[in-house]
C-alpha cells in the first residue's frame, strides 16, 4: 500500500505524513531537504539554480518510487512526484525563473520517468492559506526557507488547487488544514484516519 501527503510548502505533510505511519503502521518516507545538495542555492538564487534542484529532486523520487515497489513495503510518502513536475516546474518556467529549453528537457525526462512508475493508492492532499503557510514555515525555523518569496507562496497555492482538480491518476481525498488540527487534537486527527481507512479498505473497514 502506498500513500501520499500533498500539499505546499508549509502545510504539515511531514507532521501528517509522520502520524498517519504511526498509526497505520506503515514506513514514512520523508523529503530529503536537508540533503539536497541545492536547496540552499537555490532560495538563495531560483534562477540560477531552478534547473539543478528540480534534476536532484526528480532523482530522489524515482528512486524512492522503485524502492517502495521492488521491495513491497506499505509506505506512506511526504509529497509526490507529480507535484515537482506538474507544480513546482511550470511554476518555476512561468515566473521566468527556468528557462524554456530547461524546463522542456525536464518535462521530457519526466514523462519518460513517469511511464516507469505506479501512482499512489491514495493522494491525502493539505490546503492551507497563504497566512497559515507563512505561519507553520516561521514556527519550525528551517533556515533555508528564510528568503521564501511571498508571491512564490501564493503561485503554488494557485497551481496545487488547479492542479488536484485535474488529479486523475487514483484515489484522493482533501482536507483543509483550518478545520483539522491533526498535529494537537486528537478527534481530528481521527476524522482524517477514518476517511483514509474508508477510501484504502471500504466503509466497514
Amino acid at each position: 500500500m502506498h500513500i501520499c501527503v500533498a500539499g505546499n510548502i508549509g502545510a504539515g505533510k511531514t507532521t501528517l505524513t509522520y502520524l498517519l505511519s504511526k498509526y497505520f503502521g506503515f514506513e514514512a518516507q520523508f523529503e530529503d531537504n536537508e540533503q539536497n545538495p541545492y536547496l540552499m542555492d537555490f532560495y538563495s538564487d531560483m534562477q540560477r539554480w531552478s534547473f539543478h534542484l528540480q534534476l536532484s529532486f526528480l532523482k530522489s523520487r524515482l528512486e524512492k518510487l522503485l524502492s517502495i515497489r521492488s521491495e513491497g513495503k506499505n509506505v506512506i510518502q511526504d509529497r509526490t512526484i507529480y507535484e515537482d513536475a506538474q507544480i513546482f516546474a511550470p511554476n518555476l518556467h512561468a515566473m521566468g525563473l527556468l528557462s524554456p529549453r530547461d524546463y522542456e528537457t525536464y518535462r521530457e525526462l519526466f514523462e519518460i520517468i513517469a511511464g516507469m512508475v505506479q501512482p499512489p493508492d491514495l493522494l491525502v492532499y493539505l490546503r492551507a492559506s497563504i497566512p497559515t503557510l507563512v505561519e507553520q514555515i516561521q514556527t519550525r525555523g528551517r533556515n533555508y526557507e528564510d528568503s521564501i518569496r511571498l508571491d512564490y507562496l501564493k503561485r503554488l497555492n494557485e497551481r496545487y488547487e488547479a492542479w488536484y482538480e485535474t488529479y486523475n491518476y487514483g484515489k484522493k481525498i482533501d482536507f483543509n488544514v483550518a478545520d483539522v488540527n491533526f498535529r494537537d487534537n486528537p478527534e481530528h486527527l481521527g476524522l482524517i484516519i477514518n476517511k483514509v481507512k474508508g477510501e484504502l479498505y471500504g466503509l466497514f473497514s
